[in-house]
């Protein structure tokens, strides 16, 4: 790497290549502190759920899909084979976005939005991907909002219940289930579902890195320890985890969000706040002189920076026609680019090893995946894991050294079309 770059990240208190397994451990005691009922950043949420033993077939159901900016709603039919299709799907802003909702206002423009499905199915699966202490009965009660939604009234309320009896104020039959589930529960179940003939799995993990970041695994038994007497699958609420050293730059981000303070990990990781971590590094080094004196004055220039005008850049730094292609473009040095470059490097690289710390405590912590003919079978999702620059390439080196390299642990990264749709859909029919 450029060495002014690593004199301003170090500067700064930017880690870069940071211990992984040391990561790992961390992560690791924090869960362990969550399954026990200790104190942890990790929330560790029960969901009372396993994958379903056989397939799903004959039956219809309603999926909605909120979290990140966008709100998602869809029918889903599997026909007598289980032979899942999707239809009436329609996409809208999340609410709570834009502006505080009060609690009313929210989920009337959840059942504004769910108007096309009015009465097609009596069971939704409902992917809420916030977190949601799970009940028995498959609804949850809102712990908090992340990714800047702003409706503090839903927070402690039933959020099955409550956009039922919205739904039924807008003139709908009740329904009769509704199963609240996290992103990362339906990425498990898809994967669980979609298992190819002759193909053994030891376990599922789910594994979200988009807006925001999280990751669900199946906790084996633990007779000993009150509510595991059955294995079942836990969501960790990954983002929340903030073990994590913040350079100077995420503390900057970090004072600008609607709860400093929290979700450290998926604010200097995620989707949601990489762009804003980028333009602040960026900021700053224009400050401090790291770039020539026109390019310095042209980032300064800047409003604002967003994840995916990084990206572009890092994909194609001679591009004059991206954000910060252009800037270097026309009064740029080759010093310029390389800094300009290793700076954002360093800040997606850094995503994908906190990534590979996640899934490494996920499959250690599943105890499954000794068996090469059965590794565990790890589902992930998300614009950032797919698109980043590099981000899945890393991820996947990461957890070959980490898992297989160094603790004889097999694992297998699988990709399914409509993963979250479709793995909402069985969870709005697993019976409790």
């Amino acid at each position: 790497m450029n060495r002014n770059v690593s004199a301003f990240l170090s500067r700064h208190n930017f880690v870069q290549h940071i211990d992984l397994n040391s990561f790992a451990d961390a992560l690791l005691c924090d869960m362990n502190n969550g399954i026990n009922g200790r104190k942890s950043d990790e929330d560790m949420i029960r969901t009372w759920a396993t994958p379903p033993a056989k397939s799903v077939c004959g039956k219809k159901v309603i999926v909605i899909d909120a979290g990140g900016t966008n709100f998602r709603s869809c029918l889903v039919t599997f026909d007598e084979n289980g032979t899942p299709s999707i239809s009436n799907l329609e996409k809208t802003s999340m609410p709570g976005i834009e502006k505080e909702l009060s609690f009313k206002e929210f989920f009337d423009q959840f059942a504004e939005n769910l108007e096309h499905l009015k009465n097609q199915a009596d069971s939704i699966g409902f992917c809420f991907s916030y977190p949601t202490e799970i009940t028995k009965d498959g609804d949850g009660i809102l712990l908090g909002f992340s990714k800047e939604v702003k409706a503090p009234e839903v927070v402690g309320k039933p959020v099955g219940k409550s956009l039922c009896d919205a739904l039924e104020a807008h003139g709908w039959n009740r329904p009769k289930s509704i199963a609240i589930l996290n992103d990362t529960v339906a990425a498990l179940l898809a994967g669980a579902a979609s298992k190819k003939p002759g193909v053994k799995y030891s376990s599922y993990i789910g594994f979200i890195l988009g807006t925001g970041m999280n990751a669900a695994y199946i906790q084996p038994a633990v007779k000993e320890l009150k509510d595991f007497e059955k294995p079942q699958i836990v969501v960790c609420e990954s983002g929340k985890f903030c073990g994590v050293i913040q350079s100077d730059f995420d503390k900057d981000v970090d004072s600008k969000t609607t709860r400093p303070g929290t979700f450290l990990m998926e604010k200097g990781c995620s989707g949601a706040y990489l762009g804003s971590v980028s333009y602040s590094a960026l900021q700053t080094a224009a400050k401090e002189g790291y770039l020539s004196e026109k390019v310095a004055q042209r980032i300064l220039a800047l409003s604002a920076l967003t994840l995916i005008e990084a990206d572009s850049f890092l994909h194609s730094p001679y591009d004059s026609s991206t954000t910060l292609g252009s800037i270097l473009a026309e009064s740029g040095t080759a010093d310029d680019y390389d800094f300009v470059f290793g700076l954002l490097d360093a800040i997606v690289e850094r995503s994908a090893r906190y990534a590979a710390v996640i899934l490494t405590s996920c499959v250690i912590q599943s105890g499954a995946g000794k068996s090469p003919s059965e590794p565990v079978c790890i589902l992930c999702n998300g614009s950032t894991y797919h698109k980043t620059y590099k981000v899945f390439e890393r991820v996947k080196g990461y957890l070959e050294q980490l898992l297989t390299q160094q603790r004889g642990l097999y694992w297998e990264i699988v990709a399914v079309e409509n993963d979250i749709t479709l793995g909402a859909a069985i969870g709005g029919l697993i019976e409790r």
